[in-house]
């Protein structure tokens, strides 16, 4: 085996793996540039664990012939026999590694090792993949020639490993970067978080439909249930809401308590505000109907839920407000703080959805007028409107 080569790999990982545009296509280059150095890899796994509050890891697999598999697993992944009866196990949470021939009978222990017998592999090294701050993530080998690898090989792909953990580190510090602001600040603002635009008093204008919505009876509702059953019944209520404002292009910028706002961008150039305040009804009605639907149980009562959401569109701030190094990425202006009074008129009207004649005039004719109300800040009293199927209540 020629030793420049193999670090010609090492140094190029640690470098970046520039010639690679995205983790998969560096596995497949780097699987590649071994196999050409005489490491005969028939399948080359790399599982690394996440900070997400949903998915516990991310999974790309090589094999010989074929593209890079990407894959992500969720929390219960941990407790599914899957993976407690997986090498895959040990070395993640002890940091030890692993190596077995899956044609032989001590393998059968394992299901994955059977399945690779079924392949016809010959051997299968496990290896952790350790972290600076001493996380264990892991890495799997394997051959179908006929002796298994050789004790050089193996010594091969060990040394490559550092240099690996780190190329994947890297990757994953910034993927977790991007994946927790979109989790806490949106996708849009995550966006530009990372690009730069993190000073106070950075902001931009944005032209959007925006939503506005609270739970009725919250107040009472937290008063006569424990704390924990009421962060569980916020999060299914909020889960009526997001799914389809999401689906519908918007993104939500704030939970508020038991309110949630959400903006719905309109491009400035080329951009339909009638397409965009379509899109924001079509998940206002299932919103509607998933709040609807909603059931939970506390003891021996069911208990059910009405929610309100009001509908503008208009000009808003976005960007960075705050104190110090505190700040929030949010929006702010005259029209969301119309938004926010329309919202409390839900109740007084008994309707779930209500819009402002701005919105109302662009989203087709399936409103009714409800009546001209005083709008705190505005001179005059603003018409607002109300869905014409939606029963009051």
């Amino acid at each position: 085996m020629d030793a420049s080569k193999l670090q010609d790999i090492k140094d190029w990982l640690i470098d970046g793996a520039r010639s690679a545009a995205t983790p998969s296509a560096m596995m497949a280059e780097c699987c590649e540039r071994l196999v050409g150095l005489g490491i005969p890899l028939w399948r080359v796994g790399v599982f690394v664990r996440t900070l997400h509050p949903e998915i516990y890891g991310r999974s790309f697999i090589w094999r010989q012939g074929a593209e890079v598999e990407t894959g992500t697993v969720d929390y219960s992944f941990q407790d599914s026999p899957t993976f407690r009866d997986s090498p895959l196990a040990a070395v993640v949470q002890e940091g030890i590694a692993f190596r077995a021939n899956p044609q032989a009978a001590e393998a059968e222990r394992y299901p994955i090792l059977m399945d690779l017998r079924a392949e016809g592999v010959t051997d299968y090294l496990a290896l952790p993949m350790t972290f600076l701050e001493r996380q264990m993530h892991a890495s799997s080998w394997t051959t179908k020639d006929a002796g298994g690898f050789t004790e050089a090989q193996v010594e091969a792909i060990r040394s490559l490993i550092p240099a690996l953990s780190r190329y994947t580190e890297i990757t994953t510090l910034r993927r977790t970067a991007s994946m927790l602001l979109d989790t806490y600040v949106g996708n849009r603002a995550g966006e530009r978080i990372l690009g730069g635009q993190i000073r106070r008093g950075h902001t931009d204008t944005m032209h959007a439909a925006i939503w506005l919505s609270d739970l009725r009876g919250f107040t009472p509702l937290s008063d006569r249930l424990p704390a924990e059953t009421v962060v569980d019944i916020l999060n299914h209520y909020f889960d009526c809401q997001v799914t389809a404002i999401r689906e519908q292009g918007g993104e939500v910028l704030k939970f508020m308590g038991d309110g949630l706002l959400a903006v719905f961008p309109i491009a400035e150039r080329d951009g339909d505000p009638a397409e965009v305040c379509g899109r924001v009804l079509q998940a206002a009605r299932h919103s509607r109907g998933s709040v609807d639907a909603l059931a939970y149980q506390t003891g021996d009562t069911v208990e059910r839920f009405r929610f309100g959401v009001a509908l503008h569109v208009g000009k808003l701030l976005y960007g960075n407000i705050g104190g110090g190094n505190r700040l929030d990425f949010t929006c702010i202006g005259p029209a969301v703080n119309v938004a926010a009074r329309l919202e409390k008129l839900t109740s007084r009207l008994k309707r779930t959805i209500v819009a402002s004649e701005a919105f109302a005039g662009l989203s087709g004719e399936q409103w009714t007028e409800l009546g001209a109300f005083p709008i705190a800040g505005l001179s005059t009293e603003q018409r607002v409107f109300g869905l014409r199927d939606e029963a009051v209540a």
